[in-house]
């Protein structure tokens, strides 16, 4: 099935994990696909796991500048956009205590401030009619120690889903987020934990999923590209958890 032919499609954070395998999905699917990523370095290494005719875009998910920047490129590039997926994500955890104001702002401004920012300088750009997938978190549902802030942009990103579908509907855009739990992707490397750390943190989550695993990014994929595909149409401002049955414990 081709769904997404001739579909001119943004991927932030695409480089990795849940935002490659999106990628991967659209293009099977017809898309023409732009990934961002915040270092050259990661860019080329996703774009050589991936088509020849995909863009890739090097932007920093921070700064409001580049989020205006980036427009003017996929203006320059695509003239125009179909989807829009908000995958860019940093995930930084601290006990309540330890948390600094430059973490706290460093980590609002990629997951929540970024995003605003980005779908707003994008404004003009979107057909009629498109659609924007954001990536939130099961986070934003329960109280996960270490994860008050992280999981506070995430609630953010619902938020805005559910208000922003009700300001932008009528210019036929639709809105709608995935919250996934924990996912088998590079990010659970990025804690800074020791080997030993790390896997006994992943043996602690996993035990806490009734399906006893970790989600595969190739899983919450099919749930990005079916919001931003016209089998949803009739789909706006909806959350999908994906997480084994986490959140129902």
């Amino acid at each position: 099935m081709q769904r997404f032919t001739d579909k001119r499609i943004l991927i932030t954070g695409g480089t990795s994990g849940i935002g490659l395998e999106s990628a991967r999905q659209f293009i099977a699917e017809g898309g023409r696909v732009a990934i961002t990523g915040s270092r050259p370095e990661t860019v080329d290494k996703a774009l050589s796991q991936l088509s020849d005719h995909v863009l890739g875009l090097v932007s920093n998910s921070a700064d409001v500048n580049a989020q205006r920047d980036l427009a003017t490129r996929i203006q320059s590039e695509f003239g125009g956009l179909d989807v829009l997926v908000v995958n860019a994500g940093v995930a930084e955890l601290h006990p309540f205590e330890n948390w600094s104001e430059e973490a706290y702002d460093r980590v609002f401004a990629i997951n929540l401030k970024g995003p605003f920012f980005l779908i707003q300088s994008l404004l003009p750009l979107f057909a009629n009619p498109s659609s924007i997938v954001f990536t939130a978190s099961v986070n934003a549902h329960i109280g996960m120690p270490t994860t008050s802030v992280y999981g506070a942009t995430k609630a953010g990103l619902l938020s805005l889903a559910r208000t922003l579908s009700g300001e932008l509907i009528a210019r036929g855009i639709r809105i709608n987020a995935v919250s996934p739990g924990p996912i088998a992707t590079p990010l659970h490397d990025k804690f800074g934990l020791s080997d030993a750390a790390s896997a006994a943190m992943k043996e602690a989550l996993s035990s806490q999923i009734p399906v006893k695993r970790f989600g595969t990014p190739a899983e919450v994929a099919k749930a990005i590209v079916y919001f931003a595909s016209d089998d949803s149409a009739f789909t706006v401002g909806s959350e999908l958890i994906i997480d084994g049955g986490m959140t129902t414990l």
